[in-house]
């Protein structure tokens, strides 16, 4: 676990870049950009990781034909390339393939999406039967009416150690990273040069800031 110690100095360096939370995304966000040539500053209030937010716990699920829309398969192809790049930066293994189902009524979003998903983009899939789900997977007793999508490419990752690997690898190629530190404020500077961000122990200068909506 990474922990930053309160103290008193003050950092008055400029950056590119400055994220703020080293979740999973803001973590993945700072090793791109300094994997970039950019000089980022990350800050996060808790420790790195942490269980304060939706991030942290043992497994996160991860497949190929999301039932949501099928232009998001081209980013999840994309998304296990780079999955499998930072678990060789890292020399860990973070994204595990087990196959994944997704399962509904006949005419529910998240049959019928997974399946228009598979379609569309030629993805290795199966569609069983509730009970033919439960001859192939004893673990699932499903009512026979329901439908399942097996995605053989489905898996699972493990978020914190993610995390971890992100910040590290970002630390790497040059990024700062500070835990326990939280935002107070920001505003634009004057003149259009950026955005200054306020924290429990110092104010610093970028040329942008990425930032969850829910933070904003």
């Amino acid at each position: 676990m990474l922990t930053q110690q309160r103290t008193n100095r003050i950092y008055a360096n400029r950056y590119d870049t400055i994220v703020i939370g080293m979740g999973a995304m803001g973590s993945a966000t700072a090793y791109h950009l300094a994997k970039r040539g950019k000089r980022v500053l990350g800050l996060e209030r808790f420790d790195v990781p942490h269980d304060m937010g939706s991030s942290h716990g043992y497994t996160r699920i991860i497949r190929l034909a999301y039932y949501e829309h099928p232009s998001y398969v081209m980013l999840l192809k994309r998304a296990y390339e780079l999955w499998r790049d930072i678990e060789q930066r890292a020399n860990e293994k973070l994204l595990y393939i087990t196959g994944s189902i997704d399962a509904g009524p006949a005419d529910s979003w998240v049959f019928k999406g997974a399946l228009q998903s598979a379609m569309e983009h030629d993805l290795a899939h199966e569609v069983f039967t509730g009970l033919e789900l439960t001859k192939r997977f004893p673990g699932y007793q499903l009512p026979q009416e329901i439908m399942a999508l097996y995605q053989p490419e489905g898996g699972f990752l493990v978020p914190e150690r993610c995390i971890v690997a992100h910040v590290f690898e970002a630390m790497k190629q040059g990024a700062e990273i500070h835990g326990r530190e939280g935002v107070i404020g920001w505003e634009p500077i004057q003149g259009g040069e950026g955005v200054r961000v306020h924290t429990e122990r110092a104010t610093y200068e970028a040329d942008n800031l990425v930032i969850k909506p829910d933070r904003a």
